[in-house]
């Protein structure tokens, strides 16, 4: 009986820490563009693939960092100026893809995955300068 109240304890004390909120919110996130990539691919190149699952993720992203993470009210300015966050991601995630494609000859259903892992301080830290400002 302890032992579920240390875990709920435990499990309160991370859901206080935007680090904490951004990784489950970055993995739910990552899980339905990972489902969107697999369906385009099918009809597409690993590039369009990427391209139209990283565009739909910006506006998951957004959606969910800001109001779960950082907890900063809908602003429609910061909607249409989010994505600039992502283009830095974008172009570097498409060259980590395509060394990982056509260099390391990973499978381009996987290769995304890398890019997750790769990116995740600097995503974090563009988001929480963006959503929250530059002076917190």
């Amino acid at each position: 009986m302890k032992l579920i109240n240390v875990r709920k304890w435990l499990l309160m004390k991370l859901f206080k820490k935007p680090f904490f909120r951004f990784l489950l919110v970055g993995g739910t996130n990552t899980v339905i563009t990972y489902l969107l990539y697999l369906a385009v691919i099918q009809f597409f190149d690993y590039k369009i693939a990427f391209t139209v699952s990283f565009i739909v993720g910006i506006f998951i992203a957004y959606g969910l960092n800001s109001f779960f993470v950082f907890k900063t009210p809908f602003s429609w300015a910061k909607i249409a100026q989010y994505p600039l966050v992502y283009v830095g991601q974008y172009l570097i995630g498409l060259g980590l893809l395509f060394v990982a494609v056509n260099l390391l000859r990973i499978d381009a259903r996987v290769a995304p995955l890398l890019n997750v892992v790769i990116l995740l301080p600097f995503t974090y830290a563009l988001n929480k300068w963006f959503l929250v400002g530059r002076t917190k």
